[in-house]
């Protein structure tokens, strides 16, 4: 039962917003997701998916995306990102979807790990107004839910997930980075991140004793990232 992590899939079957105006390299990246996905993936397998899913802006015209994700083989958990307007409560979401695991202020499992995050928000820095502060403290709190969920129900092994980077542009701590620290998180997956001039500044691999992974799908080149356990993470 193999785990794996692919994040900002930006599906548009049911929009009118075709990827190709970021770049030529995402020129049908959906198919190039699928082909991996299938090849990579069995029904045992789980997939998570750090937000940022489908462009609809209603859970109606996002469902021939969600459709087309759940007919992949696995086990999907799904975040919210900060692209999903569609997203609507998770008791109708789940009474859609069979396939489809979505977390918000909630936490789930993967063998003997809780599945804890939120979507996250820009961290305090430049450009940080009282407008952001406000979410970026809900999405903290929301945080705190999920891993308090976690060890409650007596979990000791913690991944987290977010869609926004963890930290700042200048990669310093902060509300979730304290919180993972504190629950003893050992591995943290993310997007929202894109183009190549962005991916240097990116935060990938071991930040105050926590492994950060970013996962958006052009990062990845459009392949699914297979997390192998701690022990060979590589940052």
């Amino acid at each position: 039962m193999a785990l794996f992590v692919i994040g900002d899939l930006h599906l548009s079957f049911g929009a009118d917003k075709p990827m190709e105006i970021f770049g030529a390299h995402w020129d049908a990246h959906y198919d190039k997701i699928k082909e991996d996905w299938l090849e990579k993936v069995g029904a045992e397998d789980t997939v998570i998916l750090p937000g940022d899913i489908s462009w609809a802006i209603s859970f109606e015209g996002a469902k021939i995306d969600l459709d087309w994700i759940e007919a992949l083989p696995g086990r999907k958990i799904i975040f919210k990102g900060n692209h999903d307007y569609w997203w609507v409560s998770k008791s109708k979401m789940d009474r859609v979807f069979s396939q489809m695991e979505f977390v918000h202020n909630s936490f789930t499992t993967y063998e003997d790990v809780a599945i804890c995050g939120t979507r996250g928000w820009i961290c305090p820095g430049e450009d940080f107004t009282e407008a952001d502060e406000k979410i970026y403290k809900r999405e903290v709190l929301r945080l705190e839910n999920s891993l308090k969920q976690a060890v409650k129900a007596g979990f000791e092994k913690i991944y987290g997930v977010l869609h926004f980077p963890p930290t700042n542009e200048k990669k310093e701590r902060s509300g979730f980075t304290d919180l993972f620290e504190s629950y003893g998180v050992k591995q943290v997956f993310y997007g929202h991140v894109h183009a190549k001039s962005n991916f240097k500044n990116a935060l990938n691999g071991t930040f105050r004793s926590i492994n950060y992974t970013l996962t958006s799908c052009d990062y990845l080149d459009f392949k699914l990232l297979q997390y192998a356990g701690e022990q060979d993470r590589k940052g």
